[in-house]
């Protein structure tokens, strides 16, 4: 999902910008009104970060004008902790309102919710405890995030897009490798998978995600 990012403060801008994409994110940045309504036009943006401050006027009315040709979820950043703000953010269509200064933390987690609320999550691949995230690229067991190479990480996507399917040798290096095997050494599939495998089956907790099938090819999920 690409975020746009409505903050005249450069430092804060870049330190947002960073972190999302940090993320996974996509970002488009703007510093005043004029620049906002060109980046909320943009149909790639999904969700807008907008402070209420602008030097050119104020985000709360320029999320109304925005908001009248294209609806956009927004969190909107406002430096003072007031009610009379908050209830015109909220007024004016806000799906959240962050105080400054914020740990980053908390911003995202206020993203995820927002993006959750209003039917914008992106599609989340799991089983039995393991999560791959392939907006964000990035894949958990349990609480604990797992850091794969990228053939491991289009090996494991596959496989759980393909959950219970026998997936033969040639069907794995046709979609992660995207070649028929000819130039590629017979143990390449076999070793990548044996170290995707070290990596999302921990010995301390058991789990045991890929099966071989015999003579013919991987099994994941059963």
């Amino acid at each position: 999902m690409t975020i746009g990012i409505i903050e005249d403060d450069r430092l804060l801008n870049k330190a947002l910008d960073i972190a999302l994409r940090k993320e996974g994110y996509e970002t488009l940045q703007a510093y005043t009104c004029k620049e906002a309504r060109a980046l909320a036009a943009d149909e790639r943006t999904g969700l807008l970060i907008l402070d209420i401050g602008l030097p050119d006027g104020s985000g709360i009315g320029l999320f109304k004008d925005i908001s009248k040709g294209r609806k956009v979820p927004a969190i909107f950043l406002t430096a003072r902790d007031e009610e009379e703000d908050m209830l015109a953010a909220f007024d004016a269509g806000a799906d959240d309102y962050v105080v400054k200064p914020f740990p980053m933390k908390v911003l995202i987690r206020r993203i995820e919710a927002v993006t959750r609320r209003s039917g914008g999550r992106e599609r989340v691949l799991s089983c039995r405890g393991l999560r791959l995230h392939p907006g964000k690229k990035k894949v958990w067991v349990g609480e604990e995030e797992v850091h794969l190479t990228p053939k491991e990480y289009r090996l494991l996507e596959f496989m759980m897009d393909n959950e219970g399917q026998v997936l033969t040798k040639d069907s794995v290096l046709e979609h992660v490798w995207d070649i028929d095997g000819q130039f590629v050494g017979e143990n390449t599939v076999s070793v990548t998978v044996n170290r995707l495998r070290k990596k999302i089956e921990p010995k301390e907790r058991q789990e045991k995600y890929i099966e071989n099938v015999f003579g013919m090819g991987y099994r994941f999920g059963e």
